[in-house]
């Protein structure tokens, strides 16, 4: 298997078992769950190890009363962006691994039954609009967009065909981002590649690659539709 050197596959034995329970039909929905955070939470080390930096932010004082230098992440300016639905699985196990609180913006898209072509249903990305010109309707064209955060990590457990994280990859570019971390679970290859190649700003930290898809756009041999199992809806 030949990936660009921009998709990162962990080697983390404790992922791997993890991901290897994952897998399991007999994995009950609260332990999918908990599953998936755990797994989340080694790609966001691994991944913001190499992602982010550290810059002073000031001075503060230890208990015993003595002055030491303060430290936070480099970019701040960071978001989290789930896609719905099953993205919202990932997001608790990175909010409580980053040092500061920070916004959590969300991207819902689905996959057409019949084409597997992603379709866009909610966005809720904020921009930050800078007036060039005192309001006027002449100026209302006039305004430019700007993105509410430099750095975007980008939450999907499953990266199947790549459609889907290719749309969203597009819309946080346009967006305004400078760089999108991806975090997925498992991914397929061709599906991981289509990720990272939508932008050279992309990044991609996955817990496993498999071969390939089946004809209804599922990874095989995969873990299932890992949203029905982490919201019960399995049956829909």
């Amino acid at each position: 298997m030949t990936l660009p050197p921009t998709v990162h596959i962990s080697s983390h034995p404790c992922l791997q078992a993890k991901l290897s329970q994952l897998r399991s039909q007999s994995t009950t929905p609260r332990e999918t769950r908990a599953l998936v955070q755990e797994i989340t939470s080694i790609l966001g080390v691994e991944a913001f190890a190499s992602g982010l930096a550290l810059k002073k932010t000031g001075t503060d004082r230890t208990p015993l009363g003595i002055e030491y230098e303060t430290q936070g992440i480099d970019p701040a300016d960071l978001a989290l962006v789930p896609i719905l639905r099953s993205g919202l699985g990932m997001v608790d196990s990175l909010n409580d691994l980053l040092p500061t609180p920070v916004p959590i913006y969300h991207l819902g898209l689905f996959r057409e039954k019949a084409t597997l072509t992603p379709v866009e249903y909610y966005n809720n990305l904020p921009f930050h609009r800078e007036q060039l010109s005192p309001a006027s309707p002449a100026s209302l064209d006039m305004k430019t967009n700007t993105a509410a955060a430099t750095l975007a990590v980008l939450l999907d457990p499953i990266i199947a065909t790549g459609g889907t994280a290719e749309a969203a990859i597009h819309l946080l570019r346009e967006w305004g981002v400078q760089k999108v971390i991806m975090l997925s679970v498992l991914g397929s290859e061709s599906g991981v590649k289509r990720a990272v190649d939508a932008w050279d700003q992309v990044e991609v930290w996955v817990g496993a690659v498999d071969r390939e898809c089946n004809d209804s756009g599922m990874i095989v041999p995969g873990v299932g539709d890992i949203g029905d199992r982490l919201f019960v809806a399995i049956g829909k």
